[in-house]
């Protein structure tokens, strides 16, 4: 009896000891209760700001709104579509939404033709001739308005044209000073960028391209750009 009245009084005791024991030992109910939080609820923190992250700030895209801080630009001209497309595919691509090379045919200034005017191909063809003897540089013009006249000269300077005109006069050749229109195939780089970027960018390929532009735009964008690279 009295081993057992031992036995049970240790028992007691030990009990009582688990009871009074401090809370860090016993399991924690919230945990117990299976009870977390969804994840929609849950916030990322801008450690900077003490505040909600933005998207930007842990790397989402920024959303719709991002249109709004997008500009773009427009350079040229380039001589050759290969010239364009190198100069965005080195320069432009990596930091734009998009870019696009465009062939545009635009009227240049006409040049300044001295000719002999117009006339029968044959009486055109022996006067040729004669100027070809004569040491005078030549050509019959075989085409256009101004078919089976005879030309003296093609200059950019109206000066220039016009002295080379009063010497044929000297000259006793009945000369005249006419415009040449012409066309020039030309090419022109069209990108999409975050608006604080895109001045970088035109610095940047007007400095790889080795030359001023002829024109620079930069515009806030009216809509999202295609996906298409090429023209």
């Amino acid at each position: 009896m009295k081993w057992l009245a031992l036995a049970l009084l240790v028992l007691n005791v030990s009990f009582w000891y688990v009871l009074s024991s401090p809370s860090g030992y016993l399991l924690p109910r919230n945990v117990a209760s299976g009870t977390l939080p969804r994840v929609g609820s849950l916030k990322s923190l801008d450690l900077h700001k003490g505040g909600p992250a933005s998207a930007e700030s842990v790397g989402y895209p920024a959303g719709a709104d991002e249109l709004s801080e997008r500009s773009c630009a427009t350079v040229g001209w380039f001589d050759s579509f290969t010239a364009a497309q190198s100069l965005a595919e080195e320069v432009v691509a990596a930091q734009s939404y998009d870019y696009q090379v465009r062939e545009i045919e635009r009227q240049l200034a006409p040049l300044h033709w001295v000719i002999i005017p117009p006339q029968p191909a044959s009486v055109a063809l022996e006067q040729l001739k004669r100027l070809q003897k004569r040491g005078i540089d030549s050509y019959l013009i075989a085409r256009g308005e101004n078919r089976n006249a005879i030309s003296l000269g093609l200059f950019e300077s109206r000066e220039a044209a016009v002295s080379v005109l009063e010497e044929k006069k000297r000259q006793n050749l009945n000369a005249v000073l006419v415009n040449f229109p012409r066309n020039q195939l030309s090419y022109a780089l069209s990108f999409e960028a975050r608006s604080e970027l895109v001045e970088k960018l035109v610095h940047a390929a007007e400095a790889d391209y080795g030359n001023n532009f002829d024109f620079i735009e930069i515009n806030a964008c009216e809509g999202v750009a295609t996906s298409d690279k090429t023209p």
